[in-house]
């Protein structure tokens, strides 16, 4: 089997498409509960799968796409890189039977918002979708499959990942092919089945558009490049049984980063449970001024902006490698 993946900036409500496919976390969360919403059910029960199960159904042009996929998977606490490359391959298998007819996919990226390294992620579902290509399973009329991501910025970044990582042969930066024969990285081939294994970096930082590029830049490219994934959790949207993988990621992380610039409530509750758990931390700040009491006679790196945070992040990171 053979199809082009592609990555679009686009509302995945309005994307057009044979079959949209989503999770179902065992709640709504994000994608699909816009698209649950807008699909108006007479109970939202009808389109919560039980895990490894799923619901196929029409979207009544309430969607620009066709069709909706909803399959079931473990709860959001649980749903990690392994077991978004088999959602993935699951997804292809289910509508090999269930839309043979169907030619173009879309899909969403799965794990970013619940903390999850961005990069892995996105191989161990592309790897999801190698996996049922070399069996032979999806549709037998499938020519194309999108991830669709609503952020410019990530949408960017997600097709980088296609250059750097899967070295497929493109028409065009935003399209590779993949089929049975598609070169595998040894990134890709490692993502999702050997994700919990790797090295993690837990970060902890406040959540707004002005720190974004801190995370992005300064702290999430200097973690990847000494070799870990690099993750954190927004608890302003994720509340209750997330608290559950914030202390997990936290107790098995080789190191966790918190910035406390602006004295976040929620940053000094994580670095609390790291010291708890006494795992190695790193605190940074753009400001003296930001540190409280308890943390004032700890190290602590001061960084003056974006690039001056990189380079001294580099330098401590290779200090503990």
């Amino acid at each position: 089997m053979k199809c082009e993946l592609t990555v679009e900036c686009a509302d995945i409500a309005r994307f057009s498409c044979d079959v949209l496919v989503l999770k179902f976390a065992q709640s709504f969360y994000g994608a699909d509960w816009q698209v649950a919403n807008l699909l108006k059910p007479q109970t939202l029960g009808e389109i919560a799968p039980a895990a490894d199960e799923f619901v196929l159904l029409p979207a009544n042009r309430r969607l620009a796409a066709e069709k909706v996929l909803f399959v079931g998977v473990v709860r959001l606490q649980r749903f990690d890189y392994e077991q978004i490359r088999k959602f993935a391959a699951h997804s292809l298998e289910i509508l090999a039977d269930a839309a043979p007819e169907a030619k173009h996919i879309a899909m969403t990226v799965h794990g970013v918002g619940a903390g999850l390294d961005e990069r892995e992620s996105f191989l161990a579902q592309v790897a999801g979708l190698l996996d049922a290509l070399n069996a032979d399973a999806g549709p037998r009329s499938l020519e194309r499959i999108t991830i669709v991501e609503i952020n410019p910025r990530r949408a960017t970044r997600l097709r980088q990942i296609l250059d750097n990582d899967l070295k497929l042969s493109a028409k065009a930066t935003e399209s590779r092919s993949l089929s049975t024969r598609s070169p595998e990285s040894l990134a890709i081939s490692s993502a999702g089945a050997g994700s919990n294994a790797k090295p993690h970096v837990f970060v902890a930082m406040p959540f707004s558009k002005e720190m974004e590029d801190v995370y992005r830049f300064g702290i999430q490219n200097p973690v990847n490049a000494a070799g870990f994934l690099c993750e954190r959790v927004d608890m302003a949207i994720f509340t209750g049984d997330i608290v559950a993988r914030i202390k997990s990621r936290i107790e098995t992380a080789a190191l966790v980063i918190a910035d406390l610039t602006g004295a976040n409530a929620n940053v000094y509750l994580e670095v609390g449970y790291a010291w708890g758990k006494n795992r190695p931390t790193l605190l940074l700040a753009k400001n003296l001024d930001d540190l409280k009491f308890d943390v004032k006679g700890e190290r602590c790196i001061i960084y003056e902006n974006i690039s001056d945070l990189e380079r001294k992040l580099q330098a401590d990171l290779a200090a503990l490698k």
